[in-house]
């Protein structure tokens, strides 16, 4: 009994259809856990790049050091910080390049960039972040069509039959709900990691826009120490 009710006998024996769900439900968690994996990492990484460069804007170093730092890093050992600082300190670079004197103007022109950037930092943290919504919300109801058609396919077996006894029942609706609970098995990883990395992504975005006002802050504070000294060399 405990042989013939084994999960590989039940898939051997299984319709085609429970077996095409299976199918289905394999591959879907497959494809959940790489991006599960995918998305831990690079989590993980952002977060300890982001606390690098936190350490290294608090330093003694200028914004022009940062700024040159920036651009000589590879784009592997950046973080979303770090970018988010470049584009905005590449932005202030080319307004002061066309002639732009207006502090108000550069610091705008600035806080807008790198908002931009925040945006693409976000972007490339949620891509196929919505696959893991779709298998944790889709995948109990293909299971679920392998469970009816499994059942379906027993009790019509059993149309034939003059007496209906467990041993005959058991097979087919276990061969049905194996569906079901591999079905769950797919969807309840999938449900957690994405509210798990969607809080994450959250966190992440908040941190973003309050380094963005550090950044433009400090800034100020050098624009006002350059009109102070009469000019000299910017972000020095």
């Amino acid at each position: 009994m405990n042989n013939d009710l084994s999960i590989v006998t039940l898939m051997t024996h299984a319709t085609w259809v429970v077996k095409a769900v299976v199918l289905i439900l394999i591959l879907m968690a497959l494809s959940s856990w790489v991006i599960i994996l995918r998305n831990l990492w690079r989590i993980k990484h952002q977060v300890n790049m982001n606390a690098d460069f936190d350490q290294e804007f608090r330093s003694n170093l200028t914004l022009a050091d940062l700024y040159a730092n920036a651009m000589r890093n590879g784009k592997e050992s950046k973080g979303g910080k770090e970018r988010v600082f470049e584009r905005g300190m590449r932005e202030f670079q080319e307004l002061k390049g066309k002639g732009v004197t207006s502090v108000a103007a550069l610091l705008d022109g600035s806080r807008c960039a790198m908002r931009i950037q925040v945006q693409l930092e976000l972007e490339k943290m949620e891509s196929r972040l919505w696959l893991l919504g779709t298998v944790g919300s889709v995948s109990p109801y293909v299971g679920l069509l392998g469970t009816v058609w499994g059942i379906m396919h027993a009790f019509t077996g059993l149309g034939g039959l003059e007496q209906v006894t467990l041993a005959k029942v058991a097979p087919g609706i276990a061969e049905a709900l194996v569906a079901t609970a591999i079905a769950l098995l797919t969807a309840i990883p999938a449900v957690i990691a994405y509210n798990r990395f969607v809080n994450q992504i959250d966190q992440v975005a908040n941190h973003l826009d309050i380094a963005i006002e550090e950044y433009v802050n400090k800034l100020q504070y050098n624009l006002g120490g350059q009109a102070a000294a009469g000019g000299g060399k910017w972000l020095g």
